[in-house]
């Protein structure tokens, strides 16, 4: 090994007591912000895909652009609140 080489073994470790229960039962944290914007996203690209395709018209924007932000923060609520309980 040369002088600028690290040894990974010489490295401290980065993870928590918690991180690792998740992980030995095959669980993770779930990350509040990417899921809500991961189904914000979902849900416009449904949208677009819906109106492109012609199967309704303009006038649905109105009523159905906000339907992906409720869903999505209702989810982020569930998560927060959920995660909050088991944490208990």
């Amino acid at each position: 090994m040369n002088e600028h080489a690290v040894d990974p073994t010489d490295q401290p470790d980065q993870t928590g007591q918690a991180d690792e229960d998740w992980w030995a039962r095959g669980r993770h944290p779930v990350n509040v912000g990417q899921l809500v914007m991961g189904l914000a996203f979902l849900g416009l690209v449904t949208i677009w895909a819906v109106l492109a395709a012609d199967a309704l018209d303009g006038d649905a924007l109105r009523w159905l652009l906000p339907v992906p932000w409720l869903v999505a923060g209702a989810a982020g609520l569930l998560a927060t609140t959920v995660g909050a309980a088991r944490r208990r």
